[in-house]
């Protein structure tokens, strides 16, 4: 076994592999950038070295200064997590070339099933069901836009390097293909460094299953089961489960045996992900799964497949880089029970799941009784940690096992609803409302679920009296509790002769309240609405949870977060601008496409400019009519809140 691994990632990850690593007695290094120079992964390695500036391309992306890293610091091995450089065959030759050793496939695998159509070919060569589409090399748009009329719309464009729903679009009819197949090919580029594509048929009721394979350098193969990643939003993964529902004994044979039978096409070694499209239109049938991908590395909830098959998928491929045999034949491998996994992010899913950035102020995950069902959370980040514009803005994996489907939900319903985020937006709220519809409870899942559903899952709540009496009460600074024995601070809601009133504003989205606040003789707090005959009296012992800091206090109820801006009457002024003439970034990021000049009259909801943020592009659409005054020129980086679009006149 190796004394000394590089982890060639940040985040969750790094940190989950240093876990391992630290429980098997290998030493770790970790890598940062500017940005992570006080990282948790960072924090928790033995070593760690800085490779560069913050942007990825400067840092994480950069095999060479990753490469000397481990060499001067040691280390024999290079894990490189998922990401990033994860699934490069050119770094895994150097690497090798390095004298070191990389954990996970071999060079030639990853190139075998690095490119989508190549990987097709491959696989029906060896007998794997492949999903009818054109995956050829012709790249023009006569022949691509040819080909989806033979297949037949509805058609999905795909980026033919890379994955995870980015360079792709789904295109319902000709009008449609050339914009959809420019928009592909861009964010392919901006992602992968390669702009081709693959067509292919769009599936009705289409179900996202995968297996989990493992392979040694001495030619074993197991699988251990599959999972659901149905649960999709934008081709992103969302909730993921173990074992897939309504899986029967005759569909898992056939697929984890095409499973098993792909990874042995490449002669695989490590951990891999076989992904396959289902047709779900007739319930789980084994003449409708077809090959759709392999991810040649360890996917980001394989914690699942750990809670149900009771095994450490990073041990393992520790194990099988040093050179050791599989740790388990495929007779000794069984399902036991049922798991979730959650991905909480740091985005809006109001604002169609915009990447949200800040710091987090407050960071509690649940500590509530799952009754017998068990959680662990994978995370990087700490209260206090900043969720950065560079690198994808996952805050945690909430991940529950229970003894069967029904248990596990209700586990990962309890966990959601009793965690609590404040400081950035967060996708909690709309995790647990997935986590309640019906059709999720049943299992019934496609990967257009969420799509369909999706002005349900992310309705706005909007706060009651009670939530509104809370947040003044917590602005007011009357509900304080003493934190030392200072006599001031104990005496904060003294008054010599009566009940002192205090007035305090917050702010809930673009609605403002005024309200007076007192602590009555008996101890209760009394919360009254500015213009309003009627109070709010709140005990000490039902104050809802809080998180407060200068300008701003969240109250957490219900499983819902509830963030408020406190408004200090004396700082208060008037807008510098209206609220209708201009246009600003909704988060960091870079200008990719213009669409409009100045001058220009344009019309509400007309696309004026592409920002890629993140890796992903996101059109900004005009929200009224008018002329163009002045708009943000391609490639300029902007953070959020930069005015993209000065309008010369408001909206008529």
């Amino acid at each position: 076994m190796f004394s000394k691994i590089l982890i060639a990632n940040r985040g969750e990850i790094a940190c989950r592999i240093i876990r391992t690593a630290r429980k098997m007695g290998v030493k770790t290094v970790a890598v940062y950038s500017d940005a992570d120079a006080r990282s948790l992964h960072v924090e928790m390695a033995d070593e760690a070295v800085h490779i560069g500036p913050s942007p990825a391309s400067e840092s994480y992306l950069r095999g060479d200064k990753i490469i000397e890293a481990a060499k001067q610091t040691g280390a024999q091995a290079i894990h490189p997590g998922y990401g990033f450089l994860s699934e490069n065959p050119d770094f895994v030759d150097a690497v090798t070339s390095a004298g070191l050793v990389f954990i996970g496939p071999s060079a030639a695998s990853i190139r075998a099933m690095g490119l989508k159509d190549a990987a097709k070919r491959l696989m029906e060569k060896a007998g794997v069901p492949v999903v009818p589409g054109y995956h050829g090399e012709a790249q023009e748009i006569v022949v691509l836009a040819s080909k989806a009329r033979e297949i037949g719309y509805p058609v999905l464009i795909k980026a033919r390097a890379g994955g995870g729903g980015k360079g792709m679009r789904r295109v319902d009819n000709p009008d449609d293909f050339p914009e959809a197949l420019s928009g592909a090919r861009r964010e392919a580029k901006a992602a992968f460094g390669d702009d081709r594509v693959l067509v292919e048929k769009y599936v009705d009721k289409p179900r996202h299953i995968e297996c989990q394979v493992f392979g040694d350098n001495f030619g074993n193969v197991v699988h251990l089961f599959e999972r659901d990643c149905s649960a999709q939003r934008r081709h992103q993964k969302v909730i993921e489960e173990a074992p897939a529902p309504g899986m029967t004994a005759e569909m898992r044979d056939a697929m984890t045996d095409a499973a098993v039978k792909a990874a042995k096409a490449i002669s695989y070694s490590g951990a891999g992900t076989i992904e396959f499209i289902v047709d779900a239109s007739d319930g789980l049938r084994p003449d409708r799964f077809w090959f759709m991908e392999m991810n040649t590395r360890l996917q980001v909830e394989h914690p699942v497949t750990e809670m149900v098959a009771g095994v450490d998928l990073v041990e393992w491929q520790l194990r099988i880089a040093a050179g050791e045999k599989l740790p388990a034949s495929q007779g000794d491998l069984e399902i036991t029970g049922h798991a979730f996994e959650a991905r909480i992010y740091a985005e809006d899913p109001a604002k169609d799941f915009l990447p949200a950035t800040g710091t987090l102020r407050h960071l509690r995950f649940s500590d509530a009784s799952l009754d017998g069902s068990s959680m662990r959370v994978e995370t990087g980040v700490r209260q206090g940690d900043a969720i950065s514009p560079y690198y994808d803005p996952m805050i945690a994996k909430l991940v529950v096992h229970g003894a069967d489907r029904q248990s596990a939900l209700s586990a990962l319903s309890d966990a959601l609803e009793n965690s609590e985020i404040a400081g950035s937006t967060t996708n909690i709220g709309f995790l647990a409302a997935l986590a309640h519809d019906p059709d999720f409870i049943a299992g019934d899942v496609d990967t257009d679920l969420i799509a369909r559903k999706q002005d349900t899952l992310v309705k706005g709540e909007v706060p009651g009296v009670e939530i509104i009496a809370q947040a003044l009460l917590a602005a007011s600074g009357a509900s304080h509790v003493a934190q030392s024995s200072d006599p001031w601070d104990l005496a904060i809601g003294y008054s010599h002769f009566h009940p002192i009133w205090r007035r305090a504003t917050v702010r809930f989205g673009g609605e403002e309240t005024v309200g007076t606040v007192r602590q009555r003789h008996d101890g209760r707090f009394e919360v009254r609405p500015a213009g309003s005959d009627s109070s709010v009296v709140i005990s000490a012992d039902h104050l809802y949870r809080k998180a407060a800091w200068p300008g701003h206090v969240t109250i957490f109820a219900n499983g819902s977060a509830f963030g408020f801006t406190t408004v200090d009457p004396f700082a208060k002024a008037a807008e510098a601008e209206g609220a209708q003439a201009s246009m600003r970034a909704p988060m960091p990021g870079m200008v990719k496409l213009v669409r409009a000049a100045k001058g220009d009259h344009v019309t509400k909801g007309q696309p004026l400019l592409v920002l890629e943020a993140m890796k992903m592009e996101h059109t900004i659409a005009a929200q009224h009519d008018g002329t163009i005054a002045e708009i943000a020129a391609e490639g300029a980086q902007v953070d959020d809140g930069t005015v993209l679009v000065r309008f010369e006149e408001t909206a008529t």
